[in-house]
Parts: C-alpha cells; structure tokens; sequence
C-alpha cells in the first residue's frame, strides 16, 4: 500500500479491503462469512483445488447467500482482471508445505495473512524457510503474517501485552484448557478423539497428532521479553476417558483417547522460565485462558469459560488486515505490526489520521 492510500485508509476514505480467500474448508468457510458480515470487505476471489469446492458459488459452499463468486482450482484463475490487496489464507500447518503458496501470493503482489500455526513465529524452528520467504515479500512488497487465536494470541501475544505492565518477570505460565466437543471436527481429529491407545502412540510418533505451534509460542515469549532459551521441550500425552463419553463428533468409550495434554518448556540457565500448558478433550470439565506472571508486580489473568478457538482464529485472521495493511514488507510476527483491535463497516480508521 503506497502512502496516500494508507492515508485514506487511516482516514476511513477507504471503505472496502479487497481479499482472496484461500483455502474453503471449515475454517476458511467461516473466514468468509464472518468477512461478509463485517460491511468492509470485499471479496474478490476464492481458491481451492479439491474437486469438491473447486467450481462451486462460494457463498453457497459456505452457508451463506449467493456471492456471484466462484471457487477457482489455481489463485490466477481467481483473480484474474480484478484488484485484489490481501490473500487470506486457512490451508496447511506446516510452514514448509506453505511455502510455495506464499511465494505464488507475493509474486501476485498480496498480503498474506495465515493460520498456519508454524508460521507464526517460525524463525528458530525453520530459519532457512523463514529467511527465504521474508526476502520474498521484501522483494514484492508485501507482508506474510502467521496469526489465529493459538498460535497467534492466547499463549503467547496475551501474556507478553500483560508483562507490560511489570517492572521485572521472572517466569510466564500459561494455560489453555479446554472442552474440545465445541470445536470443529478436523479439530477433534486433530487431537485424536475416538483413537485407541495404540493408534495415538502411533500417529504421535509420525508427527500427525498435536496441537502445532507451542514451540513456537514458546520462542515468541521468548524473543518479546528478551531471554535467550538454552532449550525449548515439548510434551504429549494422551488424555483417557474414564468414562463413556458422547459430547464430540464420535462416541468415545472408556480407555479411548478424548484428547491431548501438551506441555511446552523454555528454560534459562536451567531455570524453567516458560510453560505453556495446553489441554484440549471431548468431555473437560472445565474451559478457561489463563496466564500467570512470575514478577513486579505478579499478574494473574483468567477467562473464565475460555475463549471459541474457532470463532476467534477467524476473528483474530479478519483482525489482523487493518495492522497487515500499515506494516513493512516481510515476514512478520504479532509482535512486528500494529496492535489489532475489532472493526468493522464505518470503522476502519484510526482516531487521530497519521
């Protein structure tokens, strides 16, 4: 964005942001409704190669009323003759798979915004990637963002905003808790519910059962309050049901998997400075955000009842545009660009202009 039109933008002169959708499953359906009830966005295109979307009315696919848009199976298909400004983009995990997809969207001059966990701040777990795809932006212009509600803000961008305040921290606890039967199904899956022992022993050795990001979570605290980690360790254990449980996508017996229990640790001169804990099973009986903050002073914050992780990855992803949209080119973290806040159609404009 040149600078009269991020003056305009300051100024509420500029009314609608033009985004192409990537990725149309579960999430990426939800992106798009949310963005349509917003006022201020305007969806130009939308992107996903299964045969089973690609070809369809996107409104349609979503839930939502007819778009006059239809899914393309390639991003130069979807915005061919229109001006699209930022790629929103809800397709893969693995900032490795990634890749490619952000170097199509840079070289097409967007924005990318993602809720590719391992995106999110990715500079010690894949720093040849992450090098790679910063020089791409810079070299297009544009800023690749890696953002949702976990990664993204829960734990790890909330307690380094609350440590604000604090004139000393010596450790940050954080815990994520939560009843997994309200989250989407790949979500449920994702965390093995309904797996026997067995079969979670054996997709968590092939890497396809966790949560993805807590590493990375862990290295973003890390880098905001300034510690240099003499290591970061990451835990996975089962979660057994103890009793028959009926509340997720499928029924669990008992001695079946409900969920995860992950633990991520960032250590100092052998001292234990960081521990993320996240929990996430069908049947929890109890959801709550909460971080505590070792310090002067000591800070403790909760959310009682805890936060939808999937209504707010897709508020966060919507969010996030205004901030991308006044940044400098390149690989950012939440912590490179303006703090985000909600807008919407009549609000996309700061109080005071420049």
């Amino acid at each position: 964005m040149d600078e009269l039109s991020k003056f305009k933008f300051r100024k509420g002169l500029m009314k609608m942001i033009n985004t192409v959708h990537l990725g149309i499953g579960p999430l990426g359906q939800k992106i798009v409704e949310y963005a349509m009830q917003r006022g201020c966005f305007n969806i130009v295109g939308a992107v996903d190669p299964d045969p089973d979307k690609a070809g369809r009315e996107l409104g349609e696919l979503c839930g939502i009323e007819p778009l006059g848009i239809t899914v393309s199976s390639n991003l130069d298909e979807a915005i061919a003759g229109k001006s699209a400004e930022v790629a929103l983009v809800a397709t893969v995990s693995s900032i490795v798979s990634l890749e490619s997809q952000v170097v199509e969207l840079a070289k097409a001059k967007l924005h990318i915004i993602s809720t590719c966990e391992e995106l999110f701040f990715p500079w010690n777990t894949q720093p040849e990637v992450s090098r790679r795809i910063d020089e791409i932006c810079r070299e297009n212009g544009v800023v690749c963002l890696g953002t949702g509600v976990n990664p993204g803000y829960l734990m790890d961008f909330l307690p380094t905003v609350l440590s604000g305040v604090c004139q000393n921290v010596e450790s940050v606890k954080v815990w994520r808790v939560q009843d997994a039967s309200k989250r989407r199904i790949p979500f449920q899956q994702k965390i093995g519910v309904g797996l026997t022992l067995k079969e979670f022993e054996a997709q968590k050795s092939s890497g396809t059962l966790r949560h993805v990001g807590l590493p990375e979570s862990v290295d973003f605290i890390a880098d905001r309050i300034g510690w240099k980690l003499d290591h970061n360790v990451e835990t996975l254990e089962p979660v057994i049901a103890d009793e028959d449980v009926d509340t997720g996508y499928k029924p669990v017996s008992r001695g079946m998997i409900r969920g995860v229990h992950q633990v991520g640790r960032g250590f100092v001169g052998g001292k234990e400075v960081i521990t993320l804990t996240f929990r996430a099973a069908v049947g929890e009986g109890e959801s709550y955000d909460q971080v505590e903050i070792e310090g002067e002073p000591a800070i403790r914050s909760k959310i009682t009842d805890g936060v939808n992780g999937d209504i707010a990855t897709c508020a966060v992803t919507l969010n996030a545009v205004r901030s991308v949209l006044e940044a400098r080119a390149g690989l950012k973290t939440m912590g490179d660009i303006p703090p985000i806040a909600f807008f919407r159609e009549g609000q996309i404009q700061s109080a005071k202009g420049l």
